[in-house]
This record gives structure tokens, sequence and C-alpha cells, in this order.
């Protein structure tokens, strides 16, 4: 006779289910330790028999589904092979929570505060996942696999009357504090702000313990805190002994065996348009008119790969580095100061080796003929992008005639670049005046003139015809070359969709149609928020909703700029993608195979993630100036525009000097507020008050954080 199946209730099913999870939560905390079933009911405060019964039920289940097993009779251990174990890398948020980003997986794996384990911020780990309560994919760490770094930036906390102390992070996405023993103080006294290298986590403990390995000074002084950014970051503010050497080493003449290899352009008329406190040149433009009544145009790049070969020390440190990071009051370089002021920069009156790509254009901007290869060029003059304009819009000078050339091209192919599906994102920058001190007098923002599009549509230009030469063939069809890509994929539709919804409610319409339609509606609209109170808000939103740009070998196109394919190409002193694109071009000029994909992939992908950290880092020293130019106005009043909203409060900008301010909901006296996510607002539950995106607001600064990097505002009635 059939053995009859027991009946399990659905009420059940779920207990049994609740219950595993918090038997692996509690395993977990020790994924390598053995333990017995009355230690796991102890564990989970499960302690009568009833309870204990279920707690066996749970066990055979999690045995079953193979998420422990069993070592020996009634012992289990946490089964790091199991099915439903992904590895990705974890990103925290300010409520300690975080996301795990696993390759392959569209949503990113939520994973609660208590699950954490022992992981910090962009640490690669092993996670366990499951369904709770029908809601999305949840998951634990079970083992950090990789640390992303030990090193941090945080405060020295010694505890009155013990022989040690804590360091506080600074950044709110490390989840602990970090144990520091006196011996291990290095010098530090208490309040000074340090790196402490993190030198071992015991299974159980709070805290790591470390050790303090620089002091970098007191909190809140200026050259402490632009080099606690630096440090917070991982980047270096110095460059090694020997690399520095082997840049003094380079052979920085002019000689003629090289120049008889490349086309000698010394003879046009050429210049550089740059930034006016710009020390390092990349690019150059050369003019003249051909007999054919077309106009030849040179875009030149410093040769920087003539110089940094692969395989030397100084090219392992620009690897590293990845790019430049532009501080507020300083630059730290890719490349030694050497090379990147001096060798390589295209000064003026001086000889220079470049890497170009050569245009035959007609007055209608359309290319008839083109060429790459390796060239030396002589700078006539250096241009501000301030004295290119005054030449643009009349004034005389010298070279007005060939500005005025390259600005009606430029201006030509801008328009076809715009038809063509381009989103012209022309977003102001926040610029700061700085005395001796570097202690910030005044504020201005840096708006994109003619002069900043004349060189933008020719770097652009020679980023995409060099793409398109190593992509496709004459006949273009796809070359199968493998080459470094600038790519920028569609935007999310679901935040298109938000942008569009929200936006109406301004009267602004948008067209998501298709691709085209989109381009075209984003385009309208960021024309008709020009100079009105929406207008940072709605371009902040529109920013949003799209795609990071990065590099790769996958030539998916270049959304924003309407490009099948684009790459970097004219910015090899300052990144590294760059150097890479002119070695290849080289390579292939000279009718080399096509390179291993994965190994150029595995350096794209470097090449972004310290792109995001340069980013960040700029961010957080515009912030600092901020906060610190805010200091001198407490107490003072301001018409604001809010700019962000969350559940705990919203942010205001100053338009008139960019910094932006916290206004926290509990500060709100007069109503308790709730948070509408849809609407970007927050409301009063009684009086129905509303804040929201955009708004414009009169606030009083009534705290500067220097240390935070956080400005205190508080709304006037």
């Amino acid at each position: 006779m059939a053995k009859k199946r027991k009946y399990i209730s659905q009420k059940n099913e779920h207990k049994l289910k609740e219950i595993g999870r918090l038997i692996l939560r509690f395993m977990n905390e020790n994924s390598t330790k053995v333990y017995n079933y009355k230690q796991i009911a102890d564990g989970i405060d499960y302690k009568n028999p009833r309870q204990r019964e279920l707690v066996i039920q749970a066990l055979h289940r999690l045995q079953a589904a193979e998420r422990i097993k069993e070592t020996e009779k009634g012992k289990y251990i946490v089964n790091l092979n199991i099915k439903g174990t992904l590895t990705g890398i974890i990103d925290f948020n300010q409520s300690g929570n975080a996301y795990v980003k696993v390759e392959g997986l569209e949503d990113d794996i939520f994973i609660h505060s208590k699950n954490v384990k022992d992981a910090l911020q962009g640490d690669k780990v092993l996670i366990v996942t499951y369904t709770y309560k029908g809601k999305k994919l949840e998951g634990s760490v079970l083992e950090v696999l990789e640390r992303t770094r030990t090193e941090f930036v945080g405060t020295l906390q010694i505890v009155p009357h013990k022989d040690f102390g804590f360091v506080v992070c600074d950044k709110k996405t490390i989840n602990t504090d970090i144990f520091v023993p006196k011996p291990k103080f290095g010098g530090a006294e208490d309040g000074n702000k340090v790196i402490v290298k993190m030198t071992e986590w015991r299974p159980g403990d709070k805290n790591p313990e470390g050790e303090i390995i620089q002091v970098l000074g007191a909190p809140g002084e200026h050259e402490t805190e632009i080099h606690s950014i630096l440090a917070e970051y991982g980047l270096p503010y110095e460059f090694p002994e020997e690399v520095e050497r082997d840049a003094d080493k380079i052979d920085r003449s002019i000689n003629e065996e090289e120049v008889a290899k490349r086309w000698d352009m010394r003879g046009i008329t050429t210049f550089t348009i740059d930034p006016k406190d710009a020390k390092d040149f990349d690019d150059a433009l050369s003019i003249r008119k051909l007999d054919n009544g077309n106009w030849e145009i040179g875009v030149h790049i410093a040769d920087v790969s003539h110089y940094v070969v692969p395989g030397t020390i100084l090219d392992d440190e620009a690897y590293q580095r990845a790019t430049s990071v532009y501080l507020v009051d300083r630059v730290v370089p890719m490349l030694p100061e050497v090379l990147s002021n001096d060798v390589c920069s295209l000064r003026p009156h001086e000889d220079k080796f470049t890497f170009s790509a050569v245009f035959e254009l007609n007055d209608k901007a359309e290319i008839k003929k083109q060429w790459f290869g390796r060239t030396v060029i002589h700078s006539d003059r250096r241009f501000t992008y301030e004295e290119a304009q005054e030449r643009i819009e009349g004034k005389d000078g010298d070279f007005k005639e060939e500005i005025l050339v390259l600005d009606q091209l430029a201006k030509i192919m801008r328009q076809k670049r715009i038809k063509d599906g381009a989103i012209t994102f022309d977003r102001s920058e926040v610029r700061f005046n700085l005395d001796e001190n570097n202690e910030p007098v005044g504020v201005y923002f840096k708006i994109s003139k003619d002069s900043n599009h004349l060189i933008e549509e020719f770097m652009l230009l020679a980023n995409k015809k060099v793409s398109e030469f190593v992509s496709l063939n004459k006949r273009g069809e796809i070359s199968q070359n493998t080459f470094i890509y600038r790519v920028h994929d569609d935007p999310d539709p679901a935040k298109l969709e938000s942008l569009r919804d929200f936006v109406s409610t301004f009267g602004y319409k948008m067209d998501l149609a298709n691709t085209k339609k989109v381009a075209e509606s984003l385009n309208k609209l960021l024309h008709d928020v020009k100079g009105k109170g929406e207008e940072n808000m709605i371009e902040t939103l529109a920013m949003r909703s799209m795609s990071k740009a990065v590099y790769s070998t996958e030539p998916i196109g270049h959304y924003g700029l309407g490009f099948d394919y684009y790459s970097h190409f004219t910015s090899p002193i300052r990144r590294y993608p760059d150097l890479i694109a002119h070695r290849l071009l080289q390579h292939y000029l000279d009718g080399g195979k096509s390179p291993n994909k994965a190994d150029l992939e595995e350096k794209a992908k470097h090449c972004s993630y310290m792109e995001r950290l340069a980013a960040d880092a700029e961010r957080d020293s515009i912030k600092f100036m901020q906060v610190k130019f805010m200091e001198k106005h407490l107490g003072e009043t301001f018409n604001g525009v809010i700019s962000g909203v969350a559940e705990f409060g919203f942010w205001v900008e100053i338009p008139e000097n960019g910094a932006e301010g916290l206004i926290k909901l509990r500060d709100l006296t007069d109503d308790s507020y709730s948070y509408d996510a849809k609407t970007h607002a927050v409301y009063g539950n009684r009086h129905g008050k509303k804040y929201q995106l955009g708004d414009q607001v009169q606030i009083k600064v009534v705290k500067a954080n220097l240390i935070q990097k956080q400005l205190d505002f508080k709304i006037v009635d």
C-alpha cells in the first residue's frame, strides 16, 4: 500500500520558508563554521520543543535544496557551492542596505544591512539568493571574494582612558568603524584626519582591525581635505620617483630621422584654442585653402604614443591612473609634468610630433578626402576660448579669417549632427575664483559659446572618423578589427516615460514613439526650458534618464551623439583610452592583425572605472569649495530652486552660485510631510502644502560642514 503523503498547509509552508531564511542569515554570519541543530535553534531564538521541530524540518528542506550540507549526522555547514549563489559587486546606500550588481542580470540583488556580513563598498562578493514573501529576489553575503580596497580615509577618535581608538570613515558607504590599537596610531592624535589600512577582520568581530599609515592633518583645513578626497578614491597625488626618472630620460629632440617618417606640416597655419588656465595642449587645428577651393583642415593630436611605450613603468603608471583628475585648485595628471605640460603639449612656436586626422572639406562641410597618420607641426598661436570668441563676434585680430572659416564649417556640422539625432546638453559648469591661499573669493559659470563648439565639432569629427576608419572597410562593411570605443547605450524606456510624465505637469510634451522622435523631443525640451525656473531641474532629470557613457570593445554606438561608431582619440595626454586608440590606429595603418579582444575589454573596463572615480573626486572637490564659500554667508537668505527630493528631505540649489543644501523634513515644523516619488515632491499631511522639484523657495544658510561637504538650509516663510 502506498504511503499516504503528509499534508502541509500553505501557512506552514510560508512559516518553514521564513525559518529557512532566518537559519541562512544566522549561518552566513560565519559561513565556515559547523553548527548542530541546537546551536542553530538558539541562534534564531527558536527554543521551545514545537519551534525546534520546525527548525529540524526547515534544515531538511535547506539540505534538500542544497543550501546547506550535513558534514556528519546532525551537523550542518553553509554550502558555498550551492545553486542560487551568484557573484557580483556590492554597492551600499546611505541606509546601510546594499545592492549587488551581477553581470548578465538586469536587476541588482537587494541585500539587507543585516545580511552584508563583512562586505565593504565595491567588494566582489558571493551571495545566496532567495525570494522573501513573494517580493523581488533578495540575497545574503556568504563570502567576500575580493576586497576592492583596504585603505580608507577617516577621523581618529581615541577612546578616553583606553589603549585604542576607532577611525570613523568619511564615506557613509563604509558601514563600519575601524578598530585601531594604540601601538598602531602611527603618530596620529585624537581628531586627526588619517588614512587607515584594514589589516584583519576576524569572523564574528563587529569591527575590522587596522593601522594608521598616514596622518593627513586637521579636519576642515584645505590641504587636508583635498588630500582626503584623493586618498578616498585611491588617487595618487604624486608620481613614484622611478616614474619621474623614466620621464626625464625621454628624448625630446625633433630629430630629422623621425621627421622623415612623417608628413611635415610645419609650414601650414596652425593654432590651439584652450581654456585660459590650461597647461596641457592636447589638440591643434591647421587650415589652408586648396587650389580647388576646398579647405584642408588638420586635427592634430599630441603624439603621446611616440614617447610612452608599452611595457615601461611610465606606461604602467599611466594605465593605472587612466585619466587626469581635475580638482578645483589643481590637476592630478595622468602623465608626469615633463610630458603633459612640456614634451607632448602642443605649445606655441615649438615643433611637435602629432598624430593627425586631415580632412578635405568643401564650403558645405562635406568630406571629400581624409587621411590619418603621424605628422610634425608648428603651432603659430595659442588662443584662449575668449580670444577666439572675440574674433567670431567681429573683433579684428590675427588669424580672424581662419577662425571664421572654421566656425562656419563647425556650425554646419553641428546642425547636421542635431538633425541626425544628437542631443545637445549645454550645461553650464560652476567655477571658482581662488586667492593665493586657494580660498574661494568668487563663483562664476563656464558657459559654452561658439569658440567651444568650434573645437568640439572638429574633435567629434576626428573621433568619429578614426573609429569608422578602423571599424569599416573601404566598401563600408564591418571589418571585425578590435578597437576601443566610447559607447553610450539607449536610454532606459521606464526613465524616459517617467520624465515625460513629469515634464507634462509643466506643460511640455515628449514623443517616445521611436529613437529619432525621442532625440527630437529631448532637444525641443532642452530648448524650451532655456532661461526658465525649471531649466536646471529638467536638464538634470533628462541627464539622469540617459545611460552612462563607457569604454568598450563592442561598438554599440553613441546615443547622445547619434553616431554608430565613436572613439576617444583627441586627448591622450589626459586619457589612457585615447593612447590605446593611437596605438591601435597605427597598428592597423601598418597592416597589423586584430589583437586579443578580451585583453582590451579588460583595459576598457578599468578605464571606465577610473573615469567614474575621477568624476566623483572632482564632484567632491567642487562640493568642498562650495561649502567653504558659503561659510562666509551663514545666516544669510537666498532665493533657491528645489533640485532634488527624497524621503528624508529635499535639496535646494542657489542659482547665483550653484551651492546646494539640504532641508530635512524633520526640521519643517509646520506639518508632517510625506514623500511622493512619482511627482518628485513632499506633501504636508494636514495642510497639503507641497514642495516639488523645480519650485522656487527662499532659504537661510544655517550650517556649513566642511568635513561632510554638506550645507544645511532652512525654509524662510
